[in-house]
């Protein structure tokens, strides 16, 4: 499988080059942009084939895909700019009516789209966790109450059916099928489709009847981790927060665990970093403690295992969830979350 994943990913990359080299718009170059590194194509696709890699083999493979990848947006990209200083020198005018907003767009570069930040975060973080030897999983926005809810836990009388303010979809049986209020259902989805053991992440969008402010949206991204394994410890859970936390924010930023409760994890916890915005004075954004949190994390419950067949006593694992407009937002040090969602030019051109 290795081998042939290896041959896949230079497959790709000489596909791009020769389809590069032919390209003779802009338009086609945005189309190679969606063929070979957009949400769907063939790049991104590959990285849901390493879970089938085996988990001492990921890091070379992840780094041998996101190389691939990074090579390929850069050729694209340095074909449009050439493309696009060729127009800003041609002297005549257009004459051609029809000619597409690709092109007008290169006589005013302020009109020119590109990636949203959430979607750069998204594609850092995925890249990230690749390099620790995670693979990359999906799973439907449109969710069971079971997936959701029940299976981690949360029977209909829970308490904890609070924390998450749902939007239930008017079905023939009411409250049985939602938008789903974190990634959370996609681990039980990969717990039941995967063998074992599992070392994934899954990134998404999750929905909630949240009023937005500084750190909160309506509809929002978080990417979730799970590992199943025989052996696996709290101390490993750490070791992997600790992990991420310098390798996407930097050697001088400091995470902290702290108590807290899930109903799908036991021991639960917080994760926190420093807040990159006051670097720990204490501000607006983090209610003036210095810290912000990112998400929480935990032992996996041993009742979400046994409601996907998996022995708690032979298997154990962590989890994780991180909320990935958050993760920008601390990144980048703004202010108010809102600012994602505005669609203010002056703002998104920064990125």
């Amino acid at each position: 499988m290795t081998e042939n994943l290896n041959q896949m990913i230079e497959n790709i990359k000489v596909d791009a080059h020769n389809k590069v080299a032919l390209a003779d718009s802009l338009t086609d170059l945005d189309d190679l942009l969606s063929q070979f590194i957009g949400k769907k194509g063939s790049l991104t696709n590959l990285k849901t084939e390493l879970r089938n890699v085996t988990p001492d083999l990921r890091p070379t493979i992840g780094k041998q895909l996101n190389e691939a990848f990074q090579s390929v947006k850069a050729e694209i990209e340095e074909k449009i700019e050439a493309l696009r200083t060729s127009i800003n020198t041609f002297d005549g005018g257009f004459e051609d009516l029809t000619v597409g907003l690709a092109q007008i767009s290169t006589i005013n570069p302020g009109l020119v789209g590109h990636m949203h930040l959430v979607s750069q975060t998204t594609l850092i973080l995925e890249d990230t966790f690749l390099r620790m030897g995670f693979s990359i999983e999906e799973g439907p926005e449109i969710e069971t109450d079971w997936h959701n809810f029940e299976a981690l836990n949360i029977p209909p009388s829970h308490p904890a059916r609070g924390m998450w303010d749902t939007f239930y979809l008017d079905t023939q049986v009411p409250e049985t099928q939602l938008l789903r209020t974190h990634t959370s259902p996609v681990q039980i989805r990969v717990m039941q489709a995967k063998s074992l053991p599992i070392y994934s992440v899954m990134p998404g969008r999750c929905y909630r009847r949240d009023t937005p402010d500084a750190r909160h949206l309506a509809t929002f991204h978080q990417i979730e981790g799970l590992v199943v394994d025989k052996g696996i410890t709290f101390s490993h859970l750490a070791g992997t927060i600790d992990t991420f936390t310098k390798a996407y924010f930097g050697e001088d930023i400091n995470s902290r665990l702290r108590p807290a409760f899930f109903p799908f994890t036991e021991p639960s916890a917080e994760f926190e970093i420093t807040c990159t915005i006051c670097r720990g004075k204490g501000c607006r954004t983090c209610s003036n403690t210095g810290w912000i949190e990112l998400g929480g994390a935990g032992m996996v419950d041993p009742n979400v295992f046994e409601a996907v067949g998996i022995d708690p006593e032979e298997y154990s694992g962590f989890a994780f969830g991180f909320g990935i407009d958050r993760l920008a937002q601390m990144k980048h040090s703004l202010p108010d979350m809102r600012q994602l969602a505005e669609h203010d030019f002056r703002f998104l051109s920064q990125f």
